[in-house]
């Protein structure tokens, strides 16, 4: 079975999604259709059966993603470190992460071939841990962000046990190579290709000139302890999720994850090529 997960405010009336769906099942696929970003504002076409992700999920072979990154990102928050192929069909902006244009979809049967080039992303597992209890476990593929609601706060980093800083500012974002072209590059952080493993530390308009943006081994635990919030507000987002309020004092432990996601790659267009589109 293979999902094709548009998001409805991209794929006006499912137009492209109807065509990979008579694409597919002329080719001899099952196919079914998952939306994803749905709301009471979005109807469903009567002439097209929709289903969930979470319902279909334990027999699909692929899925094919027509939108954005960020719809993208929402799918992998769906599979739950499920190691399911995803082909990204670009209906976004950037699309980083799609690997077709609309006017491409006749390529979409070639996904399916055994022999296609799968990119492998790595993810970071994040875990929450308040007063000694782990409170709150998360997987993410672009980023993890810890960030003031308006206010300075005062993240405090480590790796492997050993003090990396301690600044004054807006907030810390640790990122894949996948995310390093997302939030963290918007704070001054480097651009990793996509299918490097590192853990990227950026910090967020830091209040000194001692906190700069580090690469480290996916061999590295980082922890990050929110401290002095004491009168202030904080969040912890992941991939742009906002997952939790933080407390003063709550620390994030941070590494690389075992399940990766596999992004199918169909396009000519090279990370550098795709870089063009920051111009």
């Amino acid at each position: 079975m293979i999902a094709l997960c548009p998001n409805p405010f991209r794929d006006n009336d499912l137009i492209s999604t109807r065509k990979c769906l008579h694409i597919l099942q002329n080719a001899g696929y099952e196919a079914c259709v998952c939306p994803v970003f749905t709301d009471k504002e979005w109807v469903p076409p009567e002439d097209m059966p929709i289903r969930t992700l979470c319902e279909e999920i334990s027999c699909l072979s692929h899925i094919i993603v027509l939108g954005g990154d960020g719809t993208i990102l929402a799918v992998v928050r769906e599979l739950k470190g499920r190691e399911i192929p995803i082909l990204g069909v670009n209906l976004g902006t950037k699309g980083f992460m799609t690997s077709l244009e609309p006017e491409e979809l006749g390529k979409i049967t070639e996904a399916l071939r055994p022999d296609i080039s799968v990119s492998r992303r790595m993810m970071l597992a994040v875990s929450l841990i308040r007063g000694g209890q782990t409170i709150l476990t998360d997987l993410a593929l672009n980023d993890v962000v810890v960030h003031g609601y308006g206010e300075c706060i005062q993240p405090t980093a480590w790796a492997d046990g050993k003090a990396m800083f301690s600044f004054s500012g807006d907030g810390l974002i640790v990122a894949t190579p996948t995310g390093s072209t997302g939030y963290s590059m918007s704070a001054g952080g480097p651009i990793v290709e996509p299918d490097a493993h590192a853990i990227l530390l950026t910090p967020i308009c830091a209040h000194t000139l001692s906190a700069k943006p580090y690469v480290l081994s996916t061999q590295r635990k980082v922890c990050v302890l929110t401290e002095k919030l004491t009168g202030r507000r904080a969040y912890l987002a992941v991939d742009g999720y906002q997952v939790a309020d933080l407390e003063s004092g709550d620390m994030l432990e941070i590494h690389c994850a075992e399940p990766c996601v596999q992004m199918i790659e169909l396009s000519d267009r090279s990370f550098y090529e795709q870089l063009e589109k920051l111009v």
